[in-house]
């Protein structure tokens, strides 16, 4: 049976509202917890020394290649939703069957 693995990686922008390393990770933390219940690997990921920027990962794994890709297309619809965030870009990296 084949394994799929999908990498997201989102590069947020936070709100001018965000002036410190604590206030960001008031913002970010909830947005982490809720990510994870839809059954991903999620953890911010970088730019952890800056108060208004975030790095967040979130990884996938199915034997379904589409599954993992609406999984992951969720996700980032989740977090762009998210009016504190400026999604300045989102990179989907693959593993699968043939990689090596």
């Amino acid at each position: 049976m084949p394994v799929y693995v999908g990498a997201l990686e989102l590069d947020l922008l936070l709100g001018g509202e965000v002036g410190s390393i604590k206030q960001k990770r008031s913002v970010v933390r909830p947005v982490v917890a809720e990510l994870k219940r839809y059954g991903v690997s999620v953890a911010e990921a970088g730019h952890l020394d800056l108060h208004r920027r975030a790095l967040i990962g979130v990884a996938a794994v199915s034997a379904d290649a589409a599954h993992v890709s609406e999984v992951l297309d969720h996700c980032e619809r989740l977090v762009a939703a998210h009016p504190e965030f400026q999604v300045l870009s989102a990179r989907t990296r693959w593993l699968g069957p043939h990689d090596d």
